[in-house]
């Protein structure tokens, strides 16, 4: 029996919104050839190979941890120790599949340790709290690239590691590093392969985390639908799971 998620319940079934991940590797790769969708002000030609499908899946549960009123920012980390994780996020259009630029990603995720900022101590860890840390998002470029600079992220009671994910539309950017306004597009979970996660969980600082770790298999909201589920795709970035990994995937939004 697995440990049952604080304050969070699988929620899949009963969100209406549909939103799409386009595969990516070697299928992504294939976008390179095709025929061209129709830009908008908003949205970059993504050529469309025959191969390329883009599969339809519902949104995930936003979780008890989400805060207004983040920092618009490339790097989250705010000096959280764990290893490097080097995000891009491409946001499409899922009925053209073209990319969307000037969209809003942001994510937010717990440390090493399974605390989020603004709920230090929730996981059974004591540790000072900025209200902000692993929270943030940026713009997308005029690619539909979202690049954000974090730490591979730790798990907390009843969860597997993932990140929570959100896509906006139409947000002003305010004095204060913020943003207000737009229109959510997408909310979602971005989730690890288990041989790197359980490489990163016995390493320090991860290996400090007191909490029994739920695998994906044995997570309540990841479905086993890979990256039609937000499963990323990791590379190592060295030797050592302590050098870091990059985490991409494609995401289709219905606008």
């Amino acid at each position: 029996m697995t440990d049952t998620p604080m304050d969070e319940t699988p929620t899949r079934d009963t969100l209406a919104r549909r939103t799409v991940l386009v595969a990516t590797g070697a299928t992504a790769a294939a976008l390179a050839v095709g025929a061209a969708a129709p830009a908008t002000p908003t949205a970059h030609t993504a050529p469309v190979a025959a191969a390329a499908v883009c599969t339809l899946t519902k949104e995930m549960t936003e979780g008890p941890y989400y805060l207004d009123g983040q920092y618009v920012r490339s790097d989250i980390t705010e000096g959280k120790t764990g290893f490097p994780l080097k995000l891009a996020l491409t946001v499409v259009d899922d009925d053209t599949c073209a990319t969307i630029s000037n969209a809003l990603v942001e994510i937010w995720h717990c440390d090493a340790l399974g605390e989020y900022s603004g709920y230090v101590g929730k996981n059974g860890h004591n540790e000072p709290d900025s209200g902000t840390f692993l929270r943030g998002g940026v713009l997308t470029d005029s690619s539909g690239v979202a690049r954000i600079t974090t730490v591979y992220p730790g798990w907390y009671i009843g969860r597997c590691v993932h990140i929570h994910v959100k896509v906006h539309v139409g947000v002003t950017l305010t004095s204060d590093g913020s943003f207000t306004g737009g229109t959510e597009l997408h909310t979602g979970q971005l989730f690890f392969n288990e041989t790197v996660t359980a490489k990163v969980g016995a390493l320090s600082p991860y290996s400090a985390n007191t909490v029994r770790r739920t695998t994906l298999a044995q997570d309540g909201i990841y479905d086993d639908g890979g990256a039609a589920s937000g499963l990323l795709t990791l590379t190592a970035l060295g030797s050592s799971p302590s050098a870091g990994y990059s985490g991409t995937l494609t995401l289709g939004v219905e606008r």
